[in-house]
């Protein structure tokens, strides 16, 4: 029997919220916190629900990250007279039915690359449970798309045909295979924020041709288009979308500018086309310097992708100390051999193995000149580092401030 469209309200308090749902394999959390800014900007009150933690107005909820935390979020944005969230959605969660069991009005897919193939078991399954968040929207909703991202257009597919659809895109990912509402023309950055030349259009237009975000790289830039795409579809005004995305904070672990001298990134890449998207843009601030990378790969996960992390960083970087992430269970020195085997093969790098992690950031940052960028890669927001079973106290933000006072 199908299930009913759309989802019914799970409580009654929360018949009248509109909830928008972000989904994809990479860019999810900046993407929450750019519509959820945008949403702020109208002056109501705005949720953001994400991996970091959930946020109203931008300011923190201490709330746990579960099911019951979830439900209490959603509940102080009623009580504060809001009624517009942005939720991030896995697709572990999606794939246990999350969609089925709250409402989402509105489902924002950023895009797709082999990862957490441990848990789905397939690339079919993997890409299925991220369809969920739409074969659950209802008539007259709206499906916001990433025109470059080929698969969109499986999506688009299986989305029912009363879905409204809406497209973005950005040619660093490839060439636009869908005609798009949002595009970007040129994408500048520095290490102060990005700024998005937009393509002619009438929602381009509304914006005044361009945005601009405090994130730095062109993975923001999409991200910023799939925000300000989501929020007009949602026919939030355009001055307050341009208003909000531009005042987002850098979200806690995303391409994180920690320092200026020399220019050191806390970064949450873990996979290939991530690593690949932030060494790209650590490559471009770095100009005519060096770009060291420090990194690892969880244990006990998508073992398959270790090898392309590796070669992708060793395409890129100058210096690449291999270290650990959170190897759980897992022989460390296994992981890394895997690790220097792919950046081997990307055949630009030198690279060494430190698996204390404290230890190998320290010498990423003693080994840095003027003009060279430092990329710390893997963890991100984290707290902890995961060994042998137990949960270390553990954060790289915490250790670059340690190092450089």
């Amino acid at each position: 029997m199908q299930a009913p469209r759309p989802t019914p309200a799970a409580v009654e308090w929360a018949e009248d919220l509109f909830t928008i749902g972000v989904t994809g394999t990479n860019g999810k959390t900046s993407t929450v916190h750019l519509i959820a800014s945008a949403l702020s900007a109208t002056g109501e009150p705005a949720l953001a629900v994400s991996t970091v933690g959930q946020t109203l107005d931008g300011t923190p909820l201490a709330l746990p990250s579960s099911a019951r935390g979830f439900l209490d979020a959603m509940l102080r944005l009623r009580e504060a007279g809001g009624r517009r969230a942005a939720v991030e959605c896995t697709s572990k969660s999606l794939a246990e039915g999350y969609a089925r069991r709250w409402r989402f009005d509105l489902g924002v897919f950023t895009n797709l690359s082999p990862d957490h193939l441990t848990t789905h078991g397939s690339w079919e399954h993997y890409l299925a449970s991220k369809a969920q968040l739409f074969t659950h929207l209802g008539p007259g909703r709206s499906a916001v798309l990433n025109a470059a991202d080929p698969r969109s257009l499986l999506l688009d597919q299986v989305i029912p045909t009363d879905v409204r659809r809406r497209w973005f895109g950005a040619r660093a990912r490839g060439a636009l295979l869908h005609p798009a509402e949002l595009a970007a023309a040129d994408i500048a950055f520095d290490a102060r924020g990005t700024e998005i030349e937009l393509r002619p259009s009438p929602e381009a237009d509304a914006l005044g041709g361009r945005l601009r975000v405090r994130m730095v790289g062109s993975v923001f830039a999409e991200n910023a288009l799939a925000a300000a795409t989501t929020c007009l579809a949602a026919e939030i005004p355009a001055a307050a979308v341009r208003e909000g995305l531009a005042r987002c904070p850098a979200v806690p672990g995303r391409f994180e500018v920690t320092a200026h001298e020399p220019v050191v990134v806390v970064d949450y890449a873990h996979g290939p086309d991530a690593l690949a998207r932030t060494c790209d843009t650590a490559r471009a601030l770095a100009g005519d310097g060096r770009l060291l990378v420090v990194f690892g790969a969880g244990g006990e996960s998508s073992p398959h992708k270790r090898v392309p992390m590796g070669e992708a960083v060793g395409a890129r970087a100058d210096l690449v100390i291999v270290t650990s992430d959170n190897p759980r269970r897992e022989d460390p020195r296994a992981i890394a051999a895997a690790l220097v085997e792919g950046v081997r093969q990307g055949g630009r790098a030198r690279e060494r193995v430190v698996l204390d992690r404290r230890e190998a950031i320290e010498q990423a940052i003693a080994e840095a000149e003027p003009g060279d960028v430092v990329v710390i890669a893997g963890k991100g927001h984290e707290t902890g580092q995961e060994i042998d079973g137990k949960v270390r106290p553990f954060s790289d933000r915490d250790e670059v401030r340690r190092i450089l006072g």
